[in-house]
């Protein structure tokens, strides 16, 4: 039998690669992980959480305009941008501390160095020139920001990575993109008080979720003062002697701003791994082919997260690493279940989403019953501000199950969390009625909207 110097080694240190590790060292397995970075990838590094601490920034103006409805005071406001980037980097510091310690914990070498394969059982680790052997690899490298290097002048742009680490706040900033990352750090610039405009080739922002959020938020943000250009791209960007940026739009108009960032999508961190190398084969696009359990066409090269991409969330590849574990270490089979996941797009106003879209679910269902509300959540009344609140659930009239449950407001993440319980459950629409609304509350209206606000038949809406 084949010695190796590891029974599993990893080769990215984000939040599949991390879990996967950690859990294996656990059960006794002699681990190794390469990170180049930092342990905690995307999401703890420069994704999920420095962005919610931006957004919970972004939204004091807000609360702040919002305060004398209710007998505040508020008196003169400043906001200083190195003071919310020092906090930033301290908590991120912080947490990547947690990930190393329950690596360390557990048993894990780690290697502070990029390493690519050699062949299915060797990896280069670049710093020190060594090769070590493992029996089984995983590979949870993640992805990056595109930086559209076909773009005239992309070379004086940023993306979402460079957006955490500005020196100095910029007074103008154009975001070209109409995903989740593209409308969330539009929204994060505006409530800081930068002149934001959204560019997007799309007729409209957040393409796939469902069609009312889409338009809710994207006439909301408009309200706000946020400029929503669609149907229009970057076609050049210049810099000035000043420093200053000029882009030039698609559709002709010309736009000085401080600073553009691209969010056009991310692309799969495959390049220069040796993976093809080693026998594993990649789409396209540079993601990494995997079966249902997450291997490769290489029998003992495994890979999850991003890098595959398959659903881009970090609880998807955590989920695909403890499925991975299952398979590869308990004999026991597990293929990740992609079916009914939750999701929030922290905007301003967030949204909290599972389920089915009303157009997927008119494809799968002969007949379906829409309920909707649109309502001022209570919090904005006593504070004069307009903006409203929706709810939606979408229902097989045939069986009464919830397929597809869509908020956008306030707390609208966190209601999804627990509607992604009901709907993995298969709750049907009896069960929210027969559930006692807890009041008042917003999520109330889940439980209370007994009446059918219109029915799809065969794809027609009937009203």
């Amino acid at each position: 039998m084949t010695q190796y110097d590891y029974d599993l080694f990893v080769i990215g240190g984000g939040s599949g690669g991390v879990r996967a590790a950690r859990l294996a060292g656990a059960m006794g397995k002699r681990v190794g992980l390469a990170e180049e970075y930092r342990m905690g990838g995307t999401c703890v590094i420069r994704g999920c959480v420095p962005k919610k601490l931006f957004v919970y920034a972004s939204q004091f103006s807000e609360h702040f305009e919002d305060a004398p409805g209710y007998g505040w005071s508020v008196g003169e406001t400043a906001f200083d941008w190195p003071t919310l980037i020092a906090a930033k980097d301290a908590e991120i510091t912080r947490l990547e501390g947690l990930y190393r310690k329950g690596l360390e914990g557990n048993g894990v070498a780690i290697h502070e160095t990029r390493a690519k394969l050699v062949s299915p059982h060797e990896v280069l680790l670049e710093a020190t020139g060594e090769t070590v052997t493992a029996d089984q690899i995983l590979v949870a490298v993640g992805g990056r920001p595109n930086l559209h290097d076909a773009l005239p002048g992309h070379e004086y742009c940023i993306s979402s990575n460079g957006a955490f680490h500005l020196e100095e706040l910029p007074k103008a900033v154009i975001v070209e993109g109409g995903g989740y990352i593209a409308v969330e750090f539009a929204n994060i610039f505006h409530g800081l008080g930068v002149d934001t405009t959204l560019v997007y080739r799309g007729q409209k922002i957040l393409g796939g979720f469902d069609e009312d959020l889409r338009d809710h938020l994207q006439e909301t943000m408009i309200a706000k003062g946020i400029k929503v250009v669609c149907h229009q791209i970057l076609e050049k960007v210049e810099k000035r002697p000043d420093g200053r940026l000029d882009a030039r739009l698609s559709g002709g108009e010309a736009i000085a701003v401080d600073q553009i960032m691209l969010a056009i999508g991310r692309v799969p961190n495959t390049e220069n791994l040796g993976m093809r190398h080693a026998g594993v084969e990649l789409d396209v696009r540079g993601a990494i082919v995997v079966d249902n359990y997450s291997r490769t066409s290489v029998e003992n090269i495994w890979a999850v997260g991003d890098v595959t991409n398959r659903m881009q969330l970090t609880p998807v590849a955590i989920h695909e690493a403890m499925c991975f574990l299952e398979t590869a270490f308990k004999d026991n089979p597990t293929v990740p279940d992609y079916d009914t996941v939750a999701t929030a797009v922290f905007s301003q106003p967030e949204i909290g989403t599972v389920g089915l879209t009303e157009s997927a679910a008119a494809e799968r269902y002969s007949e379906l019953e829409v309920y909707r509300a649109s309502f001022r959540p209570m919090h904005n009344i006593l504070a004069g501000r307009d903006e409203k609140m929706l709810m939606k659930l979408i229902v097989d009239a045939q069986s009464r199950i919830v397929v597809g449950a869509h908020v956008i407001g306030p707390g609208a993440g966190e209601m999804a969390q627990l509607l992604g319980i009901s709907l993995k459950a298969r709750c049907t629409k009896d069960d929210f009625d027969a559930t006692m609304a807890v009041h008042p509350t917003a999520a109330e209206e889940l439980v209370t909207m007994y009446a059918p606000t219109y029915r799809v038949r065969n794809g027609s809406r009937v009203d």
